[in-house]
């Protein structure tokens, strides 16, 4: 695939990104934070209009998680595989899986966000520009003189909008690079150069101000979007409280509390970057947090999705699966806490591959390229809801051992069809996120009223349907990524497939119970309210709960009775359900836990095998490493570092 497919598809947005010609171009320093041309930007605060038009330019910088090419974590860790032909070295994101991050020439270079993204390839975000946008938005809109036209309600919400998200873009680029500097104010024009040298604040003090910003913006935000036509995607007081939650667990987390590896990481000044001292407060306030997002949202009526109103009497594991899928893929679903609207999912077609009885679209049309390793379709959890190496009564030793499915199997397996053994007996989270040989994958536009057996199947051998055998796009394992794709999209035809793109979810209502659920386990070790917001997931998931799962499966039967034990499932339950929604890397490296976890081998199916026989032999196909504490955070870069005499590099690099 090149690179030039990669453009995302045009889609109706809730609110109008306005980039505004009014900013001119950037001043390009050590760091964004100059103002432009100061009559240009008076101008943009005379009448309400323009200034609502700035606005939207401060949230124009959003990352763009909906397309792959622009999430800095969905295919930087081991969830998302490409095969290895001339697509390698061009995707940077990949290329850092790949361990190919540099400091000469860094990758997915968020820091500098110029042009070319630092790589020489792509445009990245331009996150302090858009800082620097954020504060000169909010100078002017705290002046009671600027934009006389406006309401003083409308002017309070519009202010905790700008916080909001001068807040996230530096929450944003803190998770990438650890500490950053502060931009409260920007460099005034006529300010002497060295004041643009900015230094790296350390990191209590960085989760201080960026708490304290959403703080102040929470106060301003509405409860919820009331003009859902014009103004969906716009900042809310419960995606505020979210934000924070993941700040404040993020803080909490090993990475940044207490972590020794950074002991002697200081400025050029000699102050400490990191507190090398655990602090278990900081579990506490991570946990209110997180309690009052969940509040809020559930007081706004967010819930864990449910499919309903079936017109198709689908089965219950049909829909089970549904619940699954649809929580990530609905259009501003109930679950869905915040949904960005400037990024919706433009990646469908690199999921999906074609279907026997579906579309006869080309493969570049149906690509499914987008391939999990087996080590990830290892990670869910058997059909009595415990991991495969811990189940007593079902066994995967054999996890290659070919099998034919049965009558029992129709749901999940077409039925006399050989497969391997890993894809049997699991649970259905497994079979809503994962396409594989002989498995079903349901689509509405291929339904059958009153039965949904065998809607859609893959063949993926090679030469078959979905197999290897295109010249340039091909699934590297054998596994395809099904959760992201929508089932209202349209693929059984002649014509070109219709993707249902949706806002990429930033925040799920499960996501914030997964964190709650780790918080107080943290706080008050092998806690029942903690298993309780766990379970809520399971159930939906169509699984026992923790305890009787446990109990009456697992090997280690006490393990949820531990704080330890506990923690370990918990980290499994939040990996299984998060999957595929970029949120891995994050989590691998707070915890970490991504020198082990992103150090094991990459392989899959023998793609090339023709035969039940030769294609269900694993295949090694790359072998990761992940430096520590290195590769924890981005390279700022010697372009920055070397014009910057205050700021100092990352260690490692």
């Amino acid at each position: 695939m090149k690179k030039n497919q990669w453009k995302p598809g045009t889609v109706v947005i809730g609110i109008a990104v306005v980039i505004s010609s009014l900013l001119g171009s950037s001043c390009k320093k050590y760091l964004d934070v100059v103002p432009d041309d100061i009559s240009t930007i008076d101008n943009a605060f005379k009448l309400r209009v323009e200034a609502e038009k700035y606005l939207f330019t401060c949230y124009s910088y959003l990352p763009k998680n909906g397309d792959g090419w622009f999430n800095a974590s969905l295919t930087s860790a081991d969830e998302i595989w490409y095969a290895q032909n001339d697509q390698t070295n061009w995707h940077p994101a990949f290329m850092i899986a790949e361990g190919i991050q540099n400091v000469a020439n860094p990758l997915f270079n968020e820091w500098r966000g110029d042009l070319k993204g630092g790589d020489g390839r792509y445009n990245y975000l331009r996150i302090w520009t858009a800082v620097r946008n954020c504060n000169i938005f909010l100078e002017n809109m705290q002046n009671p003189a600027k934009v006389p036209d406006i309401s003083a309600a409308e002017r309070s919400r519009w202010i905790g909008e700008g916080l909001f998200l001068k807040a996230f873009y530096h929450f944003y680029m803190m998770r990438m690079y650890g500490p950053v500097p502060l931009i409260n104010d920007n460099v005034p024009v006529d300010a002497d150069l060295t004041t643009s040298y900015v230094k790296r604040a350390p990191v209590d003090e960085c989760v201080s101000s960026i708490s304290a910003w959403l703080d102040s913006a929470t106060a301003r935000l509405p409860e919820r979007i009331v003009n859902q036509n014009t103004e969906l995607g716009r900042i809310t007081k419960t995606i505020a409280l979210s934000v924070k939650a993941r700040l404040l667990i993020m803080a909490a987390s090993p990475l940044f509390n207490g972590n020794a590896d950074y002991a002697g990481f200081k400025d050029k000044e000699g102050k400490a970057l990191f507190n090398p001292t655990f602090d278990a407060s900081k579990w506490v306030k991570a946990r209110d947090a997180v309690k009052a997002a969940i509040e809020s949202a559930e007081a706004n009526n967010f819930s864990l999705y449910t499919y309903t109103n079936d017109v198709y009497g689908l089965s219950d594991a049909t829909k089970t699966q549904l619940n699954i899928r649809n929580a990530v893929t609905q259009r501003w679903g109930q679950e869905c806490v915040w949904g960005n609207s400037q990024s919706y999912f433009v990646n469908e077609a690199l999921c999906m591959p074609p279907t026997e009885r579906g579309s006869n679209a080309s493969r570049f049309q149906l690509q499914g390229v987008w391939a999990a390793p087996i080590k990830i379709a290892k990670l869910f959890y058997t059909a009595n809801g415990v991991p495969i190496e811990e189940d007593k009564t079902l066994s995967f030793n054999s996890y290659d051992q070919l099998r034919t499915a049965t009558s029992a199997d129709k749901y999940n397996i077409e039925p006399g069809f050989v497969t391997a053994r890993i894809n049997f007996d699991r649970e259905p989270r497994f079979y809503a996120d994962l396409g594989f040989d002989g498995g079903i994958w349901y689509m509405r536009d291929g339904n059958s009223t009153g039965s949904d057996v065998g809607t859609f199947y893959l063949k993926t051998k090679n030469s078959e349907k979905a197999g290897f055998g295109h010249y340039q796009n091909w699934n590297e394992t054998g596994y395809f990524i099904k959760k992201l794709v929508s089932w209202e999209s349209t693929t059984n035809g002649q014509s070109s497939p219709v993707w249902r793109q949706y806002p990429w979810p930033e925040v799920r209502l499960a996501d914030l119970y997964l964190l709650y659920a780790e918080a107080e386990n943290e706080v008050n070790g092998g806690s029942a309210t903690a298993i309780t917001y766990l379970d809520k997931i399971r159930t939906r998931a169509g699984l026992k709960g923790v305890a009787a799962s446990w109990s009456t499966y697992s090997n280690n039967p006490t393990k949820y009775t531990t704080q330890a034990g506990l923690r370990a499932i918990i980290h499994r339950e939040r990996t299984i359900e998060m999957m595929f929604e970029g949120q891995r890397r994050w989590d691998l490296c707070r915890w970490k836990e991504a020198a082990d976890e992103l150090s094991k081998d990459i392989t899959g199916w023998s793609i090339q095998g023709k035969t039940d026989a030769t294609f269900y032999k694993e295949r090694y196909i790359f072998s990761q490493r992940f430096i520590a504490p290195r590769d924890y955070f981005w390279p700022i870069g010697n372009y920055d570092t070397r014009r910057n005499p205050n700021l100092v590099e990352n260690p490692g690099w």
